[in-house]
């Protein structure tokens, strides 16, 4: 049996997928700052740029369905 038509907004799954990686990446970065424990490098890739591919190719993958 096929799954209901939802009504509702095709991204906000990627809306919380969004503020769980925000919380996760505040987190992180709290941890880090405080411990002092990666280089630079390493944490602005942990922090931002990991983040950002991950939302993209998210926000990509909702905008296709149909």
């Amino acid at each position: 049996m096929p799954a209901p038509a939802s009504s509702g907004n095709r991204l906000t799954p990627w809306f919380v997928g969004a503020i769980i990686i925000f919380a996760a990446v505040l987190y992180v970065g709290y941890r880090m700052a405080v411990s002092n424990c990666a280089p630079v490098p390493i944490e602005f890739g942990v922090l931002a740029v990991i983040p950002i591919v991950y939302l993209v190719l998210m926000y990509l993958t909702f905008v296709s369905q149909d």
